[in-house]
């Protein structure tokens, strides 16, 4: 059903994406990730370097990386090297490495919050037993970019996800790596993310 142009409701409608920036968002290049490293150490947002840290490493959606639990990280009392997490979307596990950089600043994170096995990595501002919402990691994210002097409109969540599987990319060609590392079971998926 349309609308009458007699209908003022009408002239007001604007599209949703009206002025926006739409589209798949940029990967960070090595040199950014830095960048972004050394602003959350300089202003001691250990919380935030630890979240940063293991978005680029486990190249996990937003919705995964917020629901992480300490018992997916550590075991017998250390960061594990390797971390298996079972993605939200598709349902299927995904296996990750933790470099040092990672498994440093998430051992320093863990140490201040404290918390059991059970209990996730990055707890909810308002419910201490929730996990933070994705909405507030993409406030974080912004913030993140926008304190490097990035345009926000070009980086987002999926911006950390693609950021390893573009650098690996880059380095060496192999889409079928991406492929495995990214989660995809088709390859062209992997293509528009590197």
């Amino acid at each position: 059903m349309g609308h009458s142009a007699m209908d003022a409701a009408f002239h007001e409608l604007r599209p949703w994406n009206e002025g926006r920036l739409v589209g798949a968002k940029r990967a960070l290049k090595q040199q950014q990730v830095w960048a972004i490293r050394f602003w959350l150490d300089q202003h001691r947002r250990l919380r935030d370097r630890a979240l940063f840290d293991l978005a680029i490493d486990s190249k996990l959606r937003g919705c995964d990386v917020v629901k992480v639990r300490i018992g997916d990280l550590v075991s017998g009392g250390r960061v594990r090297d390797r971390a298996i997490i079972v993605q939200q979307k598709n349902k299927r596990p995904v296996q990750f490495e933790l470099m040092d950089t990672a498994r440093k600043t998430i051992r320093a994170w863990l140490e201040r919050r404290g918390g059991t096995l059970n209990d996730f990595v990055f707890p909810s501002r308002n419910d201490y037993m929730a996990h933070m919402s994705t909405r507030q990691y993409a406030r974080l994210v912004r913030e993140w970019v926008i304190g490097i002097g990035l345009p926000p409109q070009d980086y987002g969540t999926h911006s950390l996800r693609r950021t390893k599987a573009s650098i690996i990319y880059k380095a060496t060609g192999n889409l079928r790596a991406v492929q495995i590392l990214l989660g995809h079971a088709k390859i062209d998926r992997a293509e528009t993310q590197s």
